[in-house]
């Protein structure tokens, strides 16, 4: 309310009063003043205080706070009262100190000054953003919330970006401890497109550690033992803080025994000790050790140890070619797959060993200065072909196991490293095989005899069909050369044709041999009767005809046609010679002109006899 409008409702009150010219305001205030020095002395107040232009920024000065307000003085005749809350950004704001503030209003209803922080910051965020930015300028910011990959961060009223990886110079884990915090940034980016700024707490930790770092690199010594923090653990390695640079431990030189994984060895914020092991020319690639500040398991292995002794230990790693084992803490050996059975068949490690048995095995070479060793665990049974000949003589029979096919026979296995090979022509006397899987199956059990011994090539010589009787022997008698048998067609190809006969016996028939009595060629699945040309019973090969069957007894019959009449003939001659004599002189002639002809047909019949 202003002078003139308080003078005014005084001289209502006067008028009211039925006193028009009495100073209300001098008897209230026990004042002698006129109204012209009253005049004169508002002037010179007015000159002490500021004016005040609405919708500006100007600076004020906080005279009071409280626990919801914050008052500031900025030289008008009231003083403005802002939120706290509009001052969350800064928890450390005190009474003297110096702020900003929006002029909303010189007056409100009540003849309060509004004024906003908020809105100052705002007004001037961008130009405050932009110049922190160009000069590099560490500015508070207020966290406001957990937002996808980072934070939400209040600066100078500007919700700014904070990218996780941007919060630390190490991994954060827990995102939400930081909401509500204040903390100091650097501005790392401004896009004015879309109005986004990112800001960067890590900057500031990098450019104080990178201080520290330059004096750690520069007293960094190969061999030197340090103090450090575990930082970071991935699957090849563990990342060390040396107190401001970072070293790797790879994951073998953590220990001298087998790491599957460093979270075997080491965990996370653990200080432990470690030794420098090399570093580039920059020195920003450190390696570190943590096996080497112990002594190598070797070098306290038992001096007592030697070639034939048995150990115990675990299999740590399984390949096709063997397994390791480490019978002390970083001391392993080798048991090459070789050396697992006496068997001489190809089988991988995996078939005897898994990771994790535990297993005896006998020292089989050991170099210390190597540090290499190779084991055996099967020389832990006696070896069997030293008595090879004692438990499997020759013509002695056995089970065995089909473990393997070639196109040449069957290896079988008699027991764990006695092996054998059946020869496809030992299978069946009488089958014609041509691969041994139309006999029997990888795993069956298979019934054999032992042929023959090769103790230096470890090799034994089995048969099946030996088991039995040679039944060809029988045959022989059976199918004798000119016997007749029926028998059926099972295969015709080029040069003949496969025949089936009696007792599961094959036969063998060319083309011309498998003509029919009309004419046409015998066919698959016909059975027919077939005559034996040939018996060969080494070879077990006979050879049969159909059309032999046939044409032998045509041949037959017009030979003893032949014949027949070659007889009656000789009979009439003969019957004539005998009665010569009894004829007279004019029959002679007669006869022997029949003679002639008789003798004539003789002899014809005689060259188609010979024929």
């Amino acid at each position: 309310m202003t002078m003139n409008d308080e003078n005014a409702k005084e001289a209502l009150k006067n008028q009211e009063a039925g006193i028009s010219d009495f100073d209300w305001i001098s008897y209230a205030d026990d004042h002698a003043y006129d109204q012209g020095e009253r005049n004169e002395l508002e002037k010179i107040y007015d000159q002490t205080l500021s004016t005040v232009a609405e919708n500006e920024v100007i600076e004020g000065t906080v005279v009071g706070i409280t626990k919801r307000e914050v008052f500031i003085n900025i030289g008008y005749k009231s003083e403005g009262v802002i939120s706290i809350s509009e001052f969350r950004y800064n928890p450390d704001l005190k009474v003297g100190d110096k702020v900003e503030v929006y002029v909303e209003s010189s007056e409100d209803k009540k003849g309060q000054l509004v004024l906003s922080h908020k809105k100052a910051r705002v007004l001037r965020s961008w130009e405050r953003v932009n110049e922190a930015f160009d000069k590099g300028e560490i500015i508070k910011g207020y966290i406001k919330c957990r937002t996808k990959g980072g934070m939400i961060v209040d600066v100078f009223g500007i919700e700014a970006f904070l990218p996780g990886s941007q919060i630390d110079v190490k991994p954060i884990r827990d995102y939400d401890v930081f909401v509500g915090k204040v903390m100091e940034f650097k501005v790392v980016k401004i896009n004015h497109e879309y109005k986004n700024v990112v800001v960067s707490h890590k900057a500031l930790i990098e450019e104080e550690l990178e201080q520290q770092k330059k004096e750690i690199i520069a007293k960094l010594e190969k061999g030197q033992v340090l103090e450090g923090t575990v930082k970071n653990i991935t699957s090849y390695g563990v990342f060390i803080d040396l107190g401001g640079v970072d070293g790797l431990i790879h994951i073998t030189d953590l220990s001298w025994g087998r790491v599957n994984h460093p979270e075997e060895v080491v965990q996370l914020d653990q200080k432990l000790n470690v030794v420098i092991l090399d570093f580039d020319d920059d020195k920003k690639r450190i390696a570190l050790g943590l096996k080497q500040l112990t002594p190598h398991p070797w070098d306290s292995l038992d001096e007592n140890l030697k070639v034939g002794d048995k150990v115990k230990g675990k299999v740590v790693v399984i390949a096709d070619y063997g397994a390791f084992v480490e019978i002390a803490s970083g001391v392993e050996g080798l048991i090459h797959v070789s050396e697992m059975s006496w068997s001489q068949h190809l089988r991988s490690a995996q078939e005897f060993l898994k990771v994790g048995d535990e297993i005896e095995a006998v020292i089989l070479t050991l170099d210390r200065e190597e540090r290499k060793m190779s084991l055996g665990i099967k020389q832990l049974k006696p070896d069997p072909w030293t008595t090879i000949e004692e438990k499997y003589p020759v013509n002695s029979k056995h089970k065995a196991k089909v473990r393997n096919f070639t196109t040449f026979g069957v290896f079988v296995e008699l027991e764990e490293g006695v092996d054998g090979l059946i020869h496809i022509s030992d299978l069946s006397w009488t089958k014609k095989i041509k691969h041994p899987a139309e006999f029997t199956n990888i795993g069956d059990e298979i019934d054999v005899v032992v042929l023959e011994i090769d103790k230096e090539n470890r090799r034994l010589s089995l048969g099946h069909k030996q088991l039995e009787e040679n039944p060809w022997d029988v045959f022989e008698t059976i199918f004798t050369v000119d016997s007749v048998h029926e028998g059926t067609i099972l295969e015709v190809f080029d040069k003949g044709a496969v025949i089936a006969l009696p007792y599961g016996v094959e036969g063998f028939a060319t083309p011309k041999h498998l003509v029919k009595e009309d004419g046409t060629a015998a066919n698959v699945d016909e059975k027919l009767p077939f005559k034996v040309l040939e018996f060969n019973k080494n070879a077990k090969r006979i050879i049969v005809s159909h059309s032999r069957t046939f044409e032998d007894e045509k041949k037959i019959e017009e030979k003893t046609e032949k014949k027949s009449k070659a007889s009656s003939t000789q009979k009439v001659v003969k019957k004539l010679n005998s009665n010569i004599e009894k004829t007279t002189l004019g029959d002679i002639s007669e006869l022997q002109a029949l003679k002639s002809e008789l003798e004539a047909n003789q002899k014809k019949s005689d060259s188609l006899s010979e024929e």
